[in-house]
């Protein structure tokens, strides 16, 4: 009996270690504010073509808005500890707009998900880690680690690199965009560990094209280094058949699923860094995003050529562990009509109630000339050429 008794302990002991080996977590956050902004308009996209009137000024608009820090999301994401430092992970995340209810955008303009920002699984180690599947490009995190304003959704890095993006026809129906990426689909990233501060993270993510081995791939790759308060990234992006549902082809009466062709038609550089000394914290970067597919220059009968260039500026200072300040300028050309530039200021600050609620008020101005068409919010187009001024004040809570 006692040999029984020992043996039944001995496997529940077994069982009780198994379990604390994987761990899932359940998480999220809301983020929700009231946005005023001067102008606005039905597409994100610039107009192609001379006298199209699609994008024209739809007014001032006041309205419920998502996402004034980052998008809600919610998700899951698990862990089992496999032995001798490795681990298997997975991930599965979503973003939805807390004022309706509805899920973010997919890779194309007429599928759904239920996960629309992150599905992997992969394995860490040692040797740095691995994930498979729909995730984050690299370089999304370079943007964020060398911006005061931390890539946020209101007057920041990624609403100036977004830019970029709808000028080069990128209608915001989907997230699959035409000059650098967010996020990548069918995407395997290597992430190394880091080495003297020093780090790298690879990608490569196969199109799955039949008979086209290049058609809808992408590659990346991105080198930082993390240390005495700086951090510093270089970014190389390509990309095949970058967008195929683009607003070009809809203008142009095509349908939405254009044949992959394997052109090389989406590159995207980036140099940044950021430096936080006792509160205070300056970043820079420049970029250039372009179609190299495109050598001819650029057709008579369009406005805007596809080849665009970037520099940001941020300060920023945080008061107390709850109180934080931030600001920064994003400055956007046009390489091959001069006429198409713009310039947005941005200046926000938050305060945290607790470890996970924090309020926030931010206020932004943005200069457009010729058909730039610079957003100063994620999701709220506004007019090309037209100056903008947008007000946000919201609340977000993390679980």
């Amino acid at each position: 009996m006692k040999v029984k008794l020992a043996a039944v302990a001995a496997l529940a002991a077994f069982a009780g270690t198994a379990q604390a080996q994987s761990s899932v977590t359940l998480y999220g956050a809301l983020d929700s504010g009231l946005l005023y902004q001067s102008t606005s308009a039905a597409y994100s996209a610039a107009p192609f073509l001379p006298n199209t009137k699609l994008n024209g000024n739809a007014g001032h608009v006041v309205q419920l808005k998502d996402g004034g820090i980052y998008s809600s999301i919610f998700g899951m994401k698990g862990s089992e500890d496999l032995g001798g430092g490795y681990a298997a992970n997975f991930k599965l995340q979503g973003a939805f707009n807390s004022s309706n209810g509805q899920p973010g955008k997919s890779g194309t303009p007429t599928a759904s998900s239920v996960f629309t920002q992150v599905t992997t699984v992969g394995v860490s180690g040692p040797f740095g880690k691995i994930d498979f599947g729909r995730q984050f490009a690299p370089m999304a995190y370079a943007m964020a680690e060398t911006d005061v304003r931390n890539a946020q959704y209101f007057g920041s890095v990624l609403t100036a690199w977004l830019t970029m993006n709808t000028m080069s026809g990128w209608t915001g129906s989907n997230s699959n965009a035409q000059i650098g990426a967010l996020y990548d689909d069918n995407a395997i990233v290597y992430s190394s560990p880091s080495f003297y501060g020093v780090s790298a993270a690879l990608e490569y993510a196969p199109g799955g094209v039949p008979g086209q081995a290049q058609g809808g791939t992408r590659e990346s790759a991105v080198l930082k280094y993390s240390g005495f308060g700086l951090n510093a990234d270089a970014v190389y992006y390509n990309g095949h058949d970058a967008n195929p549902f683009s607003y070009a082809a809809s203008a142009a009466n095509l349908p939405n699923g254009i044949p992959a062709t394997g052109l090389n038609n989406n590159r995207f550089v980036y140099f940044g860094a950021k430096y936080t000394w006792h509160g205070i914290s300056v970043s820079g970067s420049f970029s250039n995003g372009r179609n190299p597919a495109n050598t001819n220059g650029v057709p008579k009968a369009f406005v805007v050529s596809g080849d665009f260039d970037m520099w940001t500026g941020g300060l920023g200072y945080r008061f107390s562990p709850a109180l934080n300040f931030t600001s920064g300028v994003y400055y956007i050309k046009d390489n091959k009509n001069n006429q198409n530039q713009s310039t947005a200021y941005a200046i926000g600050g938050d305060y945290s109630l607790s470890k996970r609620t924090l309020v926030y008020a931010q206020a932004g101005y943005v200069s457009n000339r010729g058909q730039m068409n610079q957003e100063l919010i994620y999701g709220t187009p506004v007019a090309p050429g037209k100056n903008t001024t947008a007000v946000s004040i919201g609340m977000r809570h993390t679980f």
